[in-house]
């Protein structure tokens, strides 16, 4: 827009962000659609002086009945985007208490369900009436259905193709010679060609292949994840991919989670709502307990993968954790250590711990769900782990 129109087109969005008020400086009447947006915004951070007024001071509107949040939740789906919505939430949830809403049938039916609401909804899970149970269930169940559509088959292929390149064989067949890796494992045997300067060949002495798939158990990726409080978008999304992993033969799956108590829930990977259920978010850390009980259940450990998702916060025997991971990977154990597992970018952590891990060949990262395929890929054929750039 130009000229005139323009310049009304900022001064409303200028009004919408400031809230209204005599110190807002634009002189801007709300009306119809605009107004109710303001009314929406204005129950959660205020309006007038809270939101742009001279006092700076915020006084939310939003009741605290189950009426009005219903209501209000219902107008800002239909005045904002879904991810507005989802951030919206959130910030009623933090600064108006309502949590104890989310109790109710009706509260959740009404919201829009991410992530987030899931982590919110677990840290309620034994605070939560029989009556609200189902409910929850079904908000949690459409969040990890989503996650699965979204994250599943690329997993599933990226994975399935990492298997089959590990598994190599000496005397493959002609489809199922690997050329690249052949020709590096030959390059010694290179000959120039007579009389064709800067010509040659190299002899394949060694063919380098790899297997198709088998029905057979190939790796065994055990997950041990840090169910404290600030774990809650990492844990929603590890349970997803344990169960992803769980459903390839090929790939024997653990799933364990840990405070400072140690739960190893393998036997719920067949549904990652049940994962989640068995989860109990909060409480304090213990990495060092949680790691020896991983330890003991490694059979074959070159063909094992230890994920620990944790932003490293050791509540129990520093030095003992990092002698557990240093034995693991003497071993063969491949071992990744993983500081969150969600889209919520930099997690705060253990700058020391990590830095600790990173010296004994661990290097310490936070992941999003896109990269965990390839981590996991990277992992499993022993190659350097994709670790993002932190500049």
């Amino acid at each position: 827009m130009t000229g005139i129109n323009g310049t009304d087109e900022r001064l409303r969005r200028w009004r919408l962000v400031l809230g209204g008020g005599a110190a807002d400086g634009t002189g801007c009447e709300l009306t119809g659609r605009d107004a109710a947006m303001d009314g929406a915004l204005g129950a959660l951070y205020g309006n007038g002086k809270g939101r742009g007024g001279r006092s700076g001071e915020r006084s939310a509107g939003l009741g605290a009945s189950a009426p009005s949040v219903a209501r209000w939740l219902g107008d800002i789906r239909t005045y904002f985007p879904s991810s507005v919505v989802q951030v919206m939430q959130r910030d009623a949830i933090e600064r108006l208490g309502l949590s104890a809403l989310l109790l109710e049938p009706e509260m959740l039916e009404a919201v829009e369900a991410d992530v987030h609401l899931v982590g919110t909804l677990l840290s309620l899970n034994k605070a939560m009436p029989e009556t609200t149970r189902e409910t929850a269930r079904m908000v949690v169940r459409k969040v990890v259905d989503d996650l699965e559509k979204r994250l599943a088959t690329r997993t599933r292929a990226t994975l399935t193709g990492a298997l089959d390149r590990s598994a190599k064989i000496n005397r493959p067949r002609h489809r199922d010679i690997d050329w690249d890796r052949t020709i590096r494992a030959n390059l010694k045997n290179y000959l120039p060609l007579p009389g064709k300067e800067g010509a040659g060949t190299v002899v394949p002495e060694r063919l380098v292949g790899y297997g198709r798939a088998s029905q057979s158990v190939k790796k065994d990726v055990v997950l041990c994840i840090d169910q404290s409080g600030s774990m809650a978008a990492s844990v929603v999304y590890a349970s997803v991919f344990g169960a992803v992993l769980a459903s390839m033969r090929s790939i024997a799956t653990r799933l364990v989670v840990f405070d400072t108590a140690v739960v190893d829930l393998t036997d719920l990977l067949d549904d990652p709502v049940d994962v989640l259920f068995g989860t109990q978010l909060g409480g304090g850390t213990d990495i060092n307990r949680a790691l020896a009980y991983c330890q003991s259940q490694i059979t074959r450990p070159a063909d094992t993968v230890v994920v620990l998702i944790s932003d490293l916060y050791e509540g129990g025997i520093r030095d003992e954790m990092l002698k557990r991971v240093a034995a693991m990977k003497a071993s063969g154990v491949q071992f990744v250590a993983l500081l969150a597992l969600s889209d919520e970018g930099a997690p705060a952590y253990d700058r020391d711990h990590a830095a600790a891990l990173a010296a004994l060949g661990a290097p310490a990262f936070a992941c999003t769900p896109d990269l965990f395929p390839d981590v996991m890929a990277a992992a499993i054929e022993r190659r350097p782990l994709p670790v993002p750039d932190k500049g």
